[in-house]
């Protein structure tokens, strides 16, 4: 299984004194195959859904897209589920075309914000959108991590967390999820449902 700890990821980093050193750079396979068979699709998409942090709010952070638009988290006003992710991250590479279909599937319901966590930004993030045919996902960034450390050290990537209107978790899925199932695309609406009433 190819989860990424954020915690042991910025530890190693933060020992070598130089945290844009552990960015592999995006010469990773994972970037390499636009591909996936369905063996390995099954095997990234061992995700698991959490509602151990239901009612937490959406971090006060700023995200950055190439051409240099920011967007607020905690201002978005409206469902949003939100998706960390990297370019050097197989089962984030092979989630990313379902979250794609689920976008477009979900739109003016749910927003769905990917947000790539390669220290590089742009540079790995811009390719990496070229080489694929992912028109319904935004190309959003933190390249300082600032989004991920908020989420704690146990964090791992693919991470992804519905929030309601209001900005309240409603639950979050740890590792790449099959988001093609109809069940998973009712867990996603449940974002439509305010955090209070729906643990009523």
């Amino acid at each position: 299984m190819a989860k990424i700890s954020l915690s042991r990821f910025a530890a190693a980093c933060l020992a070598a004194g130089l945290l844009a050193a552990c960015d592999n750079g995006g010469d990773d396979a994972a970037q390499e195959s636009t591909t996936v068979d369905a063996e390995s699709r099954a095997a990234a998409l061992t995700g698991t859904l959490d509602r151990s942090f239901v009612g937490e709010t959406i971090p006060e952070v700023t995200v950055e897209d190439p051409s240099g638009e920011t967007l607020t988290l905690n201002e978005i006003g409206e469902p949003v589920l939100i998706n960390l992710w990297a370019t050097w991250c197989a089962p984030c590479v092979v989630e990313m075309p379902l979250l794609d279909e689920l976008a477009a599937d979900l739109e003016g319901q749910v927003r769905v914000l990917t947000i790539s966590e390669d220290l590089q930004g742009a540079e790995a993030v811009v390719p990496f959108f070229a080489e694929r045919d992912l028109p319904n996902l935004p190309q959003w960034m933190d390249q300082q991590n600032t989004l991920a450390f908020s989420y704690g050290g146990g964090a791992v990537l693919p991470l992804t967390i519905l929030y309601d209107a209001e900005g309240r978790e409603v639950w979050r899925v740890i590792g790449a999820y099959d988001w093609e199932t109809a069940e998973a695309r009712e867990e996603v609406l449940e974002a439509l449902v305010p955090v209070q009433e729906s643990a009523e």
